[in-house]
């Protein structure tokens, strides 16, 4: 898992952390309360007939009480970024508390 912010004073998007075989409950502990960050998470994702891939997530966090200018900033640069990157499973959370396994797979059950 990636996490990546913007650079304020660069105007540059760089690494902010970067985390190895961590769950989602894990992960929504180590964002920052008040502060966007956009995610790049590989998640080892079970499907119903038993089959195992490891679909990359594109995941845009802007919690409630950023700044309005931080989130301008990062919803700006989000189209950017999945056109480049070419991500296909983005998803945007509000609450770093909403984001559990359980609300993954159910994003992730629409990409079957």
């Amino acid at each position: 898992m990636k996490s990546v912010k913007i650079d304020q004073e660069q105007h540059m998007v760089i690494l902010d952390e970067e985390f190895e075989d961590i769950s989602p409950e894990d992960l929504r502990n180590e964002l920052p309360e008040y502060q966007p960050r956009f995610v790049v998470y590989s998640y080892r994702y079970k499907h119903n007939d038993g089959r195992i891939s490891y679909p990359l997530c594109f995941i845009f966090f802007s919690p409630c009480g950023c700044k309005p200018e931080q989130q301008m900033m990062y919803a700006g640069s989000k189209i950017g970024l999945v056109d480049v990157a070419e991500f296909t499973k983005v998803f945007e959370i509000r609450n770093t508390e909403d984001f559990t396994e359980e609300w993954l797979c159910q994003k992730l059950e629409f990409f079957r």
